[in-house]
């Protein structure tokens, strides 16, 4: 008797990209021009935005950084890399705290922002993205990202290149703002980082484009994925011990561990 077989099943589906938040088409019309768009916003406007920044945070920015990083366990002689360094604020801190026996690699793919990163003192800067980092599996102890993750493509494929550069046992932190629960603290976030800020961005040098880029910054916190979605998805690139620390209920710090 012929023996029969059950068929088997399709294969499963990769899944598609996990995105930070829906299209913004008040901005862009498709994935190609956001990032064109974005990127064009962060060259002509690098020269301001420490300014802009400083005034968001009221002066705070450093400090937390400082401290985001020493929670982290950062120290002498740590490898670190810093993933859309920006103006190279995060980046600088870290080098200070790995001292002269660590090394700090800045990767950010606005070469305006390169530009203004380069005085302040990473070891290495690269132009690059995220989802495709250009190192070799396992070349760092810790991966930092400061108030950029909303920026990426593909958070999926971003946590997994995070996961891949990190050796067994390395760090992730990750900085964000969040859209507060509480209504009325969002209603103070909303006038602020919606109203006043870009406001105040618009004066000075390529003041339009400054003005639209926090527009759009406020936008992007207003509709980025609840942090239960980031943090699932950290644990489903691989990471362990993954946790988020608030403050002041709108700063989220992620950790996961590789």
């Amino acid at each position: 008797m012929p023996e029969t077989r059950e068929p088997e099943p399709p294969p499963a589906a990769a899944p598609g990209p996990l995105r930070p938040h829906p299209p913004l088409e008040r901005y862009y019309a498709d994935e190609a021009e956001r990032r064109r768009r974005v990127g064009a916003w962060f060259d002509a406007t690098a020269p301001s935005y420490d300014r802009i920044t400083q005034l968001m945070s009221f002066g705070s920015g450093h400090w937390y950084r400082r401290r985001a990083l020493r929670r982290a366990g950062l120290g002498p002689g740590a490898r670190v890399l810093d993933v859309a360094c920006g103006t190279g604020v995060l980046a600088a801190h870290a080098r200070r705290l790995v001292g002269s026996s660590g090394r700090v690699v800045a990767l950010d793919p606005s070469l305006g922002m390169l530009l203004r990163a380069r005085a302040r003192g990473a070891d290495r800067l690269t132009r690059g993205t995220a989802e495709a980092l250009p190192f070799a599996d396992a070349s760092f102890e810790l991966v930092t990202m400061g108030y950029a993750l909303r920026h990426v493509a593909d958070l999926r494929a971003t946590f997994a290149e995070y996961r891949r550069v990190l050796e067994p046992g390395g760090r992730l932190l990750v900085l964000e703002i969040t859209r507060p629960a509480s209504r009325a603290v969002h209603r103070v976030l909303a006038f602020h980082l919606g109203r006043v800020v870009p406001a105040l961005a618009r004066i000075g040098r390529r003041g339009a484009e400054a003005r639209e880029l926090f527009e759009y910054y406020w936008e992007t916190i207003e509709h980025c994925v609840a942090p239960e979605r980031i943090l699932a998805a950290l644990e489903e690139a691989g990471f362990s011990t993954v946790e988020r620390e608030v403050d002041l209920a709108v700063f989220s710090s992620y950790r996961g561990v590789a």
